[in-house]
């Protein structure tokens, strides 16, 4: 066979493998087509249940419109690596809806007709472009009865929420009737004047993040009953309620409807209703809660005049300028202290809360209690009045430290029937008991709805921005949600994202900064020796040598040298060692996603397509 023969027949095998190549591609979109199969670690792709609920419970067909300034963005790679995710999962979201949804993708050019309807819907035109264009990045979507909601602009650093953003979207177009919640504090977290600065108070966050998704009504506190339309009733800081508000409350519960309590040892936010001119009046003044009058009778023990302590999960504080202490009042649970089993907690990462009380059942209570944070073995407890005089140095809590050995409620959900708190009371509408059980979460803290305590808040474009550091919001949003009897975006907050860091890159820099390091110090301990040992040498001499090396000082001076060559090629060398297991990691990455895995999806769709020939023939044959 000549050389010309033999580039015959490469040229022609080349030409067989790229049709065949064709081929296959052509056949597995062909035998693949509509089969989804979610390969990423953290499931990005794969609707969670709670969204699929919200998807199933549509009961007419809703429009989405997802605009994206594309042509603006050319020059933007990370903005637009997000775009396509979040256009991804919307697409998961249509398919996945079975028509109810109708998605439809529009970019919308300057002075065009669908940038008038962009703006017309309320979306944020953000100026990101490389010459100063505007950008456009949201959701808007409408149902049949011309309700509309949107998503102003997709953050990219709150991919964590897209789902649920998503998710809560769709639902409240499919149930544009929010359910209600009632709010009686007696704590300033909404919107107030505040006497000492004789200014208007923003509401914490948390009422905001409250008043998006629940219809939120502010209730009197001398109120005598709790409207019938209220389905749960959120009680922050009740303190000396009169009888009539507190029978409000308990023949509530007894109807049915929900309860969620913030009750504290020590508030914060609590001045006791001291006198603002007189700041000693707010030193004595009581910041406890008091609801024992329903809590004796419900069976819930919470002791106001003791507050929990722990150093297992104490928190860092500021004292001062760069002096950070670890404060005992001040903590934060994580996972391994948050309830798992519990759709409240299951997927949060940190609650922080701040001179927390503990909560119990009480001996004889008809009641169940089901923890949803609890302590370390490490808390103890403490006379809430200790909590005054801490003073700038919240070191004095660790004074005479005595760990109690045994994990306390902070956070509990209590369910179970009930009997009335009033006994003696009577009436056409009053209620002995429960019909059924009753459901309530009661947490032994009220400084956990502060902003301080989970949330930094900062200015993007002119408008407020909420970087969240604990999950304190999420958790009071899951537990009313979860009292409202919805539940579905329960499960579906603080989904994984879809940018990850290279985990065996940063281990493979971890080692060889530690070699790194580990030669540095060699080389700074040689340093140190040698400079000692010249020292030595140089206190042997007279003083007319003193400006002279010896033999000894220059032989020392010599092998100092010859060392210093020695580890720095070591270092050079670890450098180029992390540089090579890197370039390999690499190099194996890129053959499974561009060789391995493309070939194993092409061999399955031949594999499947002969399945298929194969059976048509059989029952070919069997119909003959």
């Amino acid at each position: 066979m000549n050389a010309r023969t033999k580039r015959h027949l490469t040229f022609g095998s080349l030409i067989v493998l790229a049709v065949l190549f064709v081929a296959a591609v052509v056949i597995s979109n062909a035998l693949l087509r509509g089969i989804r199969l979610d390969l990423t670690e953290n499931r990005l792709y794969t609707l969670s249940s709670g969204t699929r609920q919200v998807l199933a419970e549509i009961d007419e067909p809703l429009n989405l419109y997802f605009f994206f300034s594309d042509r603006a963005t050319t020059n933007l790679p990370f903005l637009r690596n997000y775009a396509q995710r979040v256009r991804e999962f919307l697409e998961e979201v249509q398919a996945a809806s079975r028509g109810r949804i109708r998605l439809s993708v529009i970019d919308p050019l300057p002075f065009s007709e669908e940038e008038d309807r962009a703006a017309a819907f309320g979306l944020q035109a953000v100026p990101l472009g490389p010459s100063g264009e505007t950008v456009y990045f949201g959701l808007a979507g409408t149902n049949a009865l011309d309700g509309q909601a949107v998503i102003p602009f997709f953050q990219p650093d709150k991919e964590t929420f897209l789902e649920y953003d998503v998710a809560k979207l769709i639902q409240s177009l499919a149930k544009p009737k929010r359910p209600v919640v009632g709010l009686l504090s007696q704590l300033p977290i909404g919107a107030s004047f505040d006497p000492a600065t004789r200014q208007m108070r923003e509401p914490q966050l948390i009422v905001e993040e409250l008043r998006q998704l629940f219809d939120l009504r502010e209730l009197n506190q001398g109120i005598t009953e709790i409207p019938e339309d209220v389905q749960v009733l959120m009680l922050v800081h009740p303190k000396n309620l009169g009888d009539d508000t507190l029978y409000a409350i308990d023949q509530f519960v007894l109807r049915g409807g929900r309860l969620a309590i913030f009750v504290d040892p020590y508030a914060e936010l609590d001045d006791g209703g001291a006198n603002p001119d007189d700041p000693m009046s707010a030193m004595f003044a009581s910041r406890a809660s008091n609801l024992s009058k329903l809590f004796d009778a419900w069976g819930i023990k919470f002791n106001a005049d003791q507050v929990l302590i722990d150093r297992g999960a104490a928190l860092q504080v500021s004292i001062g300028p760069g002096q950070l202490r670890r404060h005992a009042g001040i903590v934060g649970y994580g996972r391994e202290y948050l309830n798992a089993r519990d759709v409240v907690t299951a997927q949060l990462s940190v609650i922080n809360f701040a001179s927390p009380g503990h909560l119990a059942l009480a001996e004889g209570s008809t009641l169940t209690l089901e923890p949803l944070v609890h302590s370390t073995r490490e808390a103890m407890l403490i006379p809430s009045e200790r909590m005054r005089f801490i003073g700038g140095d919240p070191s004095s809590l660790l004074a005479d430290y005595a760990p109690g050995n045994e994990h306390l409620v902070l956070a509990g959900r209590f369910a179970g029937k009930l009997k009335s708190a009033f006994p003696d009371r009577s009436g056409e509408k009053h209620r002995t008991e429960s019909a059924g059980d009753v459901q309530m979460i009661v947490v032994a803290d009220t400084d956990i709805l502060t902003n301080r305590l989970w949330v930094q808040l900062g200015q993007f474009f002119g408008q407020r921005v909420a970087n969240a550091f604990a999950a304190n919001g999420d958790f009071i949003v899951n537990a009313v949600d979860n009292l409202t009897g919805t539940g579905a975006l329960i499960s579906i907050r603080g989904r994984a994202l879809s940018v990850r860091p290279f985990t065996r890159v940063e281990a493979l820099r971890r080692q060889a900064d530690e070699r790194f390091r580990a030669k540095e110090r060699e080389l700074q301990q040689q340093l140190a020796d040698t400079e000692r040992r010249l020292n030595e040498l140089q206190q042997q001499k007279g003083e007319q040598q003193a400006l002279v090396l010896s033999p000894e000082q220059r032989a020392e001076l010599a092998r100092f040298q010859q060392e210093k060559l020695r580890i720095r090629k070591e270092l050079r060398e670890v450098r180029r060692q992390l540089d090579a297991d890197i370039e390999a990691l690499g190099a194996r990455l890129k053959f499974i996603n561009i060789v391995l895995f493309p070939a194993l999806v092409t061999v399955a769709a031949v594999l499947l397509a002969a399945w298929r020939v194969r059976r048509r023939r059989f029952a070919a044959a069997a119909g003959v």
